[in-house]
C-alpha cells in the first residue's frame, strides 16, 4: 500500500482490533438477534428486549447479545443464535417471549438446546452433535471421488461412531477449487475447530476418522491453506441445510455483522479491498479483475459488469456518475433490501470502487421509498464513512475525492428499467427513452453513466480480495459466481438462497428449499418477475444461468423465484403477472400500453369461461408483437407470463376454454360446490355460514345448494366439518 492509504487503513485496523478485543468472546456466550424489516414485523426487538431482561436478572456477565441483519430465513422469523465457544452454535426459529425464557434457562443456563424448537429440527435428533464434517458438493468436488460422504458415514458407523456424536453432511461449493498442483480433490470443513480439510481417497477418509473424530487431533497431513469466504459464515451455523448448501458470498455478511458497524464491518476485512485499490491506483486492473470474474449484472440484463465499466470510462466527458439501483419492485423479491439493510457498509464500498474505477466523483443511491430500514441504514453507512474518511474528499488519504447521495424512488414498477430510473433523478417522469444512446454513452444529465444493481455491487470487494479467477471458478462458462434467489410460494423453506451460477433448479427446490409444501407435486417454477416465465416440473434438472432460462422462455430477472404445485392454475397466475404488468407500464409506447391492456382482456375471458379457441391465436400474436415493438425491456418481456404458460401448459388453456372447466379449481367462475348427501349429517353449519342463504335443508337431513344463487365465495368449503362439500 502507499503510505498513506496503508496508514490510514491500519490506524482503522488497530482501532477495530482494540474494539474487538475489549469485547472478546473468550468463554463468553453470545446471542444473536435479527434486525430488519421482517425480523422486526415477526418481533425481534421484542425478543432483544426479553434476552436482555434476563441477563440483567441472572447477573451474569459471560453474555452478550449481538444484533445482526436478516438471515433470510423469512417463514421462521424471528431467528435467535446462541454460540458458545468451542461448541457448534445453535438457530432457534420462530422465538417469542415464553421461547426467550426457555432458551435462557435451559441452554445457557442448564446447557441444554430446546431441540424442538432449533431452526429446521430433525424431530429424531435428540441432542445436538460434538462436532461436524460439511462435505463440499461443488461441482468440482465432486468430479474428483464420488461418494466420499457417504463413504465416511458407512466408515463412522463401521466403529460404531454414535450419529450424535459426529454429524456428517453436504455443503454448497466453499470457494476452493482443486489444489494447488491441480490435483482433485474435495473440500471437508471441520467443526468446531473450522479447519478445512482436502481430501482425495478413502486412505485420506481413514486418517481424518482415526485422527479427528477418534483423537480429537487435527490431521496436518489433511489440512488445506485456503480459507472459503463462506467460512465465516458456515460456522456460525449448525446443522441446517438451508444454509450448509448455500455459497454466500453478496450475502457472506447477512446475519453475522451488525449492519449499523463499521468497527464490526472493519473487523470482517471491511474496506480492506478499497485499500488495495487505492493503492495500486490502476482502475485498468480493477477492470480487469471483474472481466475474468465474469460476473454480469445481477439486476436482470445480464450485462457483463466488466465491458459496462470499461465502456463509461473509456468515455471522453469526465464527468461521470456511478449509480446503484435498489428500486425492487418484483413481487416476491426482496434480495436487495436484506443486503441493504443487512450489509450496507459492503454496498457502500463497492460503490467507491465503481466510482473510482470508471473516474467519478458522484454517486447516488436510488432505492424504493417503501424501504424505510434500508434507507435508515445507508444514510447511516454514508455519513458513518463520510465522518471517518472513507467518503468525500481526500479517500484514505489517497487524494480520490468521491460522495454518495440516497434518492428515493417514484414509486412506478418502470423506473427499474435504466432510462427511466436516469429520469426519475433527474427530477422527470419516470419513463424509458430509446437507446442507444446507452447511459454508458450519455446517461444521467447527459454524462457517462454506470447503473448496476444492490448485489452487483454486493460482489465487487469479495472479488477484488480473492481475485476474479477465484470468482469465475464458482459458477459457469459464462457467468461468474453466485446469484441470490427469492425463494418464495409453494415451498416448505422459503428466503433467501445464493448458490452458484449453474446450480439446478432442482437442487434450490428441493435439497435447500425442502421441496413443495403439503406434500404436493410440483407444477412449475416461476422466475424473473412478472417479466419472466414459467418452467414446467419436468425441466426442473435446468441449470439456473441467463442462456437456459432465456431459452425456456423465462429470464434470471432480478432474482424472484416462485415455486408452484399442483392446485395452482397457471391461466390464472399469468393473469395475475398481466395485470401487473398492465397496471405498471408507463403508457409512453402503444404495444405496451394497448398490448398488455388487450392481452389481459382475453385472459379475463378464458378465466370467467368466456373463452374462444381463436383467442390462443391472438394472445400469440400480441405477445410477440409487444415483445419486438416495446420500447423498452421491460414492455418487451411483459408477455413471457403468458407465452411460456402457453408453450408448457396448453392443455390447461384447452381445458378452461373448451371444456370450461378449471383444473386447478381456483378460477371462481369455473368451479361450482356440490353437497355430498352420503356425507352431509345436516348440521346446518354451511346455510347458517352462507353469505345469500342459498343453501337448504332440514337438520339432520341432507342439505342442497341452489346453483343459480351461489355466488361461490368458498365459505361452505371451509367450514364444513365433516368434508361433505365437494368443490368441482
Amino acid at each position: 500500500m502507499s503510505f498513506p492509504v496503508r496508514d490510514f487503513y491500519r490506524s482503522m485496523a488497530d482501532r477495530v482490533g482494540r474494539t474487538l478485543a475489549d469485547r472478546d468472546l473468550g468463554n463468553k456466550i453470545l446471542i444473536q438477534v435479527g434486525s430488519a424489516t421482517c425480523e422486526h414485523a415477526a418481533g425481534s426487538q421484542a425478543v432483544a428486549e426479553e434476552f436482555i431482561r434476563h441477563i440483567r436478572a441472572s447477573g451474569r456477565k459471560d453474555i452478550v447479545i449481538h444484533r445482526t441483519g436478516c438471515t433470510g430465513r423469512c417463514s421462521r422469523e424471528p431467528i435467535v443464535g446462541i454460540q458458545v465457544s468451542g461448541q457448534i452454535p445453535v438457530k432457534y426459529e420462530r422465538v417469542n417471549r415464553d421461547l426467550v425464557h426457555r432458551i435462557f434457562t435451559e441452554h445457557i443456563q442448564g446447557s441444554a438446546p430446546v431441540m424442538k424448537h432449533v431452526l429446521d429440527h430433525n424431530p429424531n435428533t435428540k441432542v445436538l452433535p460434538e462436532r461436524e464434517f460439511l462435505f463440499c458438493e461443488g461441482s468440482r468436488c465432486q468430479r474428483s471421488e464420488p461418494n466420499l460422504r457417504v463413504r465416511f458415514m458407512a466408515m463412522l458407523e463401521a466403529r460404531g461412531i454414535e450419529p450424535h456424536r459426529v454429524n456428517v453432511a453436504a455443503a454448497s461449493c466453499l470457494g476452493v477449487c482443486g489444489l494447488a498442483d491441480g490435483t482433485p480433490a474435495t473440500f471437508v470443513l471441520a467443526r468446531p475447530e473450522k479447519v478445512l480439510y482436502r481430501i482425495s481417497s478413502d486412505e485420506d477418509l481413514a486418517a481424518l476418522l482415526d485422527g479427528h473424530v477418534i483423537k480429537g487431533q487435527v490431521v496436518e497431513r489433511l489440512k488445506a491453506q485456503e480459507e472459503p469466504i463462506a467460512l465465516e459464515f458456515l460456522e456460525r451455523y449448525g446443522d441446517v441445510a438451508f444454509f450448509n448448501r448455500q455459497s454466500r458470498i453478496a450475502l457472506r455478511n447477512a446475519g453475522v455483522v451488525d449492519p449499523e458497524s463499521l468497527d464490526e464491518f472493519i473487523g470482517f476485512d471491511g474496506f480492506k479491498a478499497l485499500a488495495d485499490v487505492l493503492t495500486r491506483r490502476d482502475p485498468d486492473w480493477v477492470i480487469s479483475e471483474l472481466t475474468k470474474a465474469r460476473l454480469r449484472g445481477r439486476g436482470g440484463g445480464g450485462f457483463l459488469t466488466g465491458t459496462k465499466w470499461g465502456l463509461a470510462r473509456k468515455q471522453a466527458d469526465t464527468d461521470r456518475f456511478i449509480i446503484c439501483n435498489g428500486d425492487e419492485g418484483d413481487p416476491g423479491a426482496f434480495m436487495d433490501r436484506s443486503m441493504l439493510e443487512s450489509d450496507p457498509f459492503n454496498i457502500v464500498e463497492g460503490m467507491i470502487i465503481g466510482g473510482f474505477s470508471i473516474g467519478a466523483q458522484r454517486g447516488f443511491f436510488y432505492i424504493r421509498a417503501e424501504y424505510p430500514l434500508a434507507i435508515k441504514r445507508i444514510q447511516h453507512a454514508i455519513d458513518t464513512c463520510r465522518a471517518n474518511g472513507l467518503l468525500g474528499q481526500d479517500i484514505m488519504g489517497s487524494g480520490f475525492d468521491f460522495d454518495l447521495e440516497i434518492r428515493l424512488g417514484a414509486g412506478a414498477f418502470v423506473c427499474g428499467e435504466e432510462t427511466a430510473l436516469i429520469r426519475s433523478i433527474e427530477g422527470e417522469r419516470g419513463q424509458p427513452k430509446v437507446r442507444p444512446p446507452y447511459p454508458t454513452d450519455r446517461g444521467l444529465w447527459g454524462h457517462p453513466t454506470v447503473i448496476n444493481n444492490v448485489e452487483t455491487f454486493a460482489n465487487i470487494s469479495a472479488i477484488l480480495r480473492y481475485s476474479g479467477d477465484w470468482y469465475a471458478r464458482l459458477g459457469t462458462e459464462k457467468s461468474g459466481g453466485t446469484k441470490v434467489f427469492a425463494l418464495a410460494g409453494k415451498v416448505r423453506h422459503t428466503g433467501l438462497v445464493e448458490v452458484p451460477m449453474g446450480t439446478t433448479l432442482s437442487r434450490i427446490v428441493n435439497d435447500i428449499g425442502g421441496g413443495v409444501s403439503g406434500g404436493k407435486q410440483l407444477k412449475a417454477i416461476q422466475t424473473g418477475g412478472p417479466a419472466g416465465g414459467f418452467i414446467p416440473a419436468s425441466m426442473q434438472g435446468m441449470e439456473v444461468d441467463f442462456e437456459p432460462l432465456q431459452k425456456a422462455g423465462s429470464i434470471m430477472g432480478s432474482g424472484g423465484m416462485i415455486v408452484l404445485s399442483e392446485d395452482d392454475c397457471m391461466v390464472d397466475i399469468a393473469k395475475f403477472y398481466m395485470a401487473f404488468s398492465q397496471e405498471e407500464s408507463c403508457g409512453k409506447c402503444t404495444p405496451c400500453r394497448e398490448g398488455t391492456t388487450r392481452i389481459l382482456e382475453i385472459l379475463e375471458r378464458i378465466t370467467q369461461g368466456k373463452g374462444e379457441l381463436e383467442d390462443l391465436d391472438k394472445l400469440h400474436r400480441l405477445s410477440r408483437l409487444c415483445q419486438r415493438t416495446s420500447l423498452c425491456g421491460l414492455g418487451r418481456a411483459a408477455p413471457n407470463p403468458v407465452l411460456s404458460s402457453i408453450k408448457h401448459f396448453r392443455e390447461e388453456f384447452l381445458a378452461h376454454i373448451v371444456d370450461k372447466h378449471c383444473p386447478a379449481k381456483k378460477c371462481v367462475a369455473l368451479i361450482r360446490y356440490e353437497i355430498n348427501a352420503e356425507k352431509c349429517v345436516g348440521c346446518t353449519i354451511c346455510a347458517r355460514n352462507c353469505p345469500v342463504e342459498c343453501i337448504t335443508g332440514a337438520r339432520k337431513e341432507a342439505h342442497v345448494i341452489d346453483q343459480a344463487a351461489c355466488i361461490k365465495c368458498g365459505n361452505c368449503f371451509d367450514v364444513c366439518k365433516f368434508a361433505a362439500i365437494d368443490r368441482v
